[in-house]
């Protein structure tokens, strides 16, 4: 069944297939008694893929990674195919339109997408509204970063404003500083300007009653020693772990036309040919930090035997997308079992 309706969403361009899948989703909260049927599909729950990490308990440790709920839309439906939590955005302090169209593509030889959307969405107050109707059952966390219009001295501002209003909506905050789609963002990793964003987020954060755990983003492309800076800085400062890795600007080793590749252009790549850089990360931050820092891993992971690789390798949790896209949502149900089996 998922291979034909795969076959007919693939012959809509990519950003149209996923707003229909979008609006479907929408469509399916109204239906009687589709929540049970799709949990009765897709879910696995078993007491062994249970993880306490960052003082909050998850089913499993299987997340979506943010993009494909940006507007905090449908993150309730989500969570019945099996998900362990739900990462939402990027969020902006206000609406941005993202860049101009086409802005994804997907690379099927590679199993892979690239996309320079230019974290489109609809601001910080319209995911609050859709947020007020949470399953308290779902553990969501939101992804934040600047607005592409903002100066970068002025980009602090803009996690500080979005922080502090998601606050109470949300379990945790992954800080987004490594999106190659909006312009000069990466700069942001660099010490003196990462230091100042964390620092703003970690003191307004004692001003709140409930801990809510924050967590850096970061690039697949970073040089070792600036990696092992960042690394550095987070341990000094209390940030409460690591998402490894955002989409990369390599365009090496694809299966993919190299003239159709060319032509697309600029853009982040994600799916199946970052599997292997994103692992290496995972082991050298677990290496590094002797297993002290909470890792979520994401990049490229598309099997059962990849999740339970990546949890091997040092990853307390991992986040899937573009392999929900390419091998639908049994993905899930099948992992979980494989971690069952294999543990």
């Amino acid at each position: 069944m998922f291979q034909i309706i795969k076959s007919t969403l693939f012959c809509f361009s990519p950003e149209s297939a996923h707003n229909i899948i979008i609006r479907f989703l929408i469509i399916l909260r109204y239906l009687p008694f589709s929540k049970y049927i799709i949990r009765f599909i897709y879910s696995y729950n078993n007491t062994k893929l249970e993880r306490e990490i960052m003082g909050m308990k998850f089913k499993n440790p299987i997340g979506l990674a943010a993009g494909f709920d940006k507007n905090c839309q449908v993150y309730n439906e989500l969570s019945d195919f099996g998900f362990g939590f739900i990462e939402v955005g990027s969020l902006t302090p206000n609406e941005q339109l993202g860049n101009p169209k086409p802005r994804l593509f997907r690379l099927i030889k590679d199993k892979a997408i690239i996309n320079r959307m230019g974290i489109n969405n609809k601001g910080v107050k319209y995911a609050i509204n859709n947020l007020k109707n949470r399953d308290k059952r779902t553990i969501v966390g939101a992804n934040i970063i600047k607005s592409t219009i903002t100066p970068m001295d002025k980009a602090p501002y803009d996690y500080e404003k979005t922080f502090s209003q998601l606050y109470d909506f949300v379990d945790y905050f992954v800080v987004n500083v490594s999106c190659p789609n909006v312009k000069d963002i990466t700069s942001l990793q660099n010490i003196s300007s990462l230091s100042e964003i964390i620092d703003r987020l970690l003191v307004l954060r004692k001003y709140y009653d409930d801990y809510r755990p924050i967590l850096l983003k970061i690039s697949p492309d970073l040089p070792r020693e600036e990696l092992d800076d960042i690394i550095e800085l987070i341990l000094a400062s209390g940030i409460d772990g690591i998402v490894a890795s955002n989409t990369t600007i390599s365009r090496d080793n694809l299966k993919s036309d190299k003239n159709i590749v060319d032509s697309i252009g600029n853009g982040g790549l994600s799916g199946l040919p970052l599997y292997n850089r994103s692992l290496d990360l995972v082991k050298y931050i677990a290496k590094k930090t002797q297993g002290q820092l909470p890792i979520i891993a994401v990049g490229g992971i598309m099997t059962p035997s990849q999740v339970k690789e990546m949890l091997n390798s040092g990853a307390s949790l991992v986040q899937i997308y573009t392999g929900f896209i390419y091998n639908g949502p049994s993905l899930i149900k099948k992992s979980l079992k494989y971690i069952v089996k294999n543990s």
